[in-house]
């Protein structure tokens, strides 16, 4: 169950600060000039890409291409994919 517990963590960090990392550039959409705003979305980013890189080391990639090298065999077929419904319970 922990290792289960880990996941979870993991991939709901991903996606947290994911949708953080889009709310803010919505936000910036509407208002460039905003420095504050600027600086918060860039550390979001950057721990989108730190939570992003911690979970696909130890649970393969998230995407099939563009993001993640892959070991072989090729990962991205290995499942559960992140989408599927039991990895998340």
């Amino acid at each position: 169950m922990r290792q289960s517990t880990c996941r979870y963590d993991l991939i709901k960090a991903v996606m947290e600060l994911g949708f953080a990392a889009v709310d803010m550039n919505l936000y910036l959409d509407n208002n460039p000039d905003d420095q504050t705003a600027v600086s918060t979305y860039n550390s979001f980013v950057s721990q989108y890409a730190k939570a992003r890189c911690n979970y696909e080391k130890q649970y393969g990639p998230l995407t099939n291409f563009g993001h993640a090298p892959s070991n072989c065999p090729w990962q991205w077929v290995e499942a559960p994919w992140p989408w599927e419904k039991e990895f998340y319970m």
